[in-house]
């Protein structure tokens, strides 16, 4: 049987009409082209997920023409909804239309338009996706996600906003100027830091982290088994060890730390001390304070056997 070459390839160009008009974000355009698929093969797997597609577009058109100007949420729950259907629904829908890079680019506006209507709205711990920084963060917007965490009072005692402004900096300045605020999420939320290794920007933390991974439950024996020890295990959960980062980085790059030096005190945890201690030691190294060094070494070694060894490895 010979094939029509127009009617057997009628439906590829209607599905490419309107794949045409929804990439434009033209919703007139769409509807028509939509109408004519639907039209003459009803049944077709696309016509569903464009629908939805459509339907966002003509929302958002219909948005822009009555109100004019951004009309900005007064509440999280209103914004978590808006943001729960793109996520759930029109992101899904669109992923079955489009290919990966298209939907990114074309999911843009309506991420931007959240986080327009949400600059108002407060930082909750409750919520922490509802806030304009997290929308810049999934729009990579990074300059503006950083200025949004800027204005969060306290965001470097914040788990969520610190993570925030962690992987902006990343991106906006690279690894050399996010050390100060690397270290002060390792201390505050270990399980943030190896959360956002996986997609940093940064290939030398990633080997870096890989590294301590691999090296810590070595180090970590050579510590006493004493209370200490029993409860940095018990607290090190699923991130394992991870606020000891910081320090041990000194162990291995020294040269990182005056740029770690720059971090904010935390709440002096033996990790925090660790770092600290590590930096007195190399700067006294350099002074050549021997007599100094014993009684700093000592009290490394009290904190963190393990650390200490490491440290010593290279003396």
């Amino acid at each position: 049987m010979q094939l029509d070459i127009f009617n057997d390839s009628r439906d590829v160009m209607l599905r490419n009409d309107l794949l045409q008009a929804l990439q434009a974000h033209d919703a007139a355009q769409a509807q028509a082209a939509l109408q004519k698929l639907q039209l003459d093969y009803p049944q077709d797997l696309l016509l569903p997920h464009a629908q939805v597609m459509l339907t966002a577009l003509h929302a958002r058109t219909q948005q822009a023409q009555q109100a004019g100007q951004v009309v900005p949420f007064t509440q999280h729950a209103e914004l978590r909804a808006q943001r729960v259907w793109l996520l759930e629904t029109l992101a899904p829908s669109a992923r079955r239309v489009m290919d990966a890079r298209a939907v990114q680019a074309w999911l843009g506006p309506f991420w931007q338009d959240l986080a327009a209507r949400a600059a108002h709205l407060p930082f909750a711990s409750e919520s922490e996706q509802d806030h304009a920084a997290w929308l810049l963060l999934q729009l990579q917007d990074w300059q503006a996600c950083s200025d949004a965490v800027a204005q969060i009072a306290s965001w470097r005692r914040i788990p969520a906003p610190l993570s925030w402004r962690v992987q902006a900096k990343l991106q906006l300045h690279g690894l050399r100027a996010t050390w100060p605020l690397l270290a002060e999420l390792a201390w505050l939320a270990p399980q943030r830091l190896v959360t956002l290794n996986v997609a940093t920007p940064a290939p030398q933390l990633q080997r870096l982290m890989a590294q301590f991974e691999s090296d810590w439950d070595e180090l970590e024996a050579l510590a006493p088994p004493d209370a200490a020890t029993l409860k940095r295990a018990a607290d090190a959960g699923s991130s394992k060890a991870f606020p000891w980062f910081p320090a041990w980085v000194l162990t291995t790059q020294p040269q990182h730390a005056p740029d770690l030096a720059l971090a904010q005190p935390g709440q002096h945890s033996a990790p925090e001390q660790a770092m600290r201690l590590l930096i007195n030691l190399l700067g006294l190294e350099h002074q050549g304070r021997h007599h100094d060094l014993v009684k700093l070494r000592k009290n490394l070694r009290g904190l963190h056997a393990g650390l200490y060894a490491a440290y010593m490895k290279t003396r």
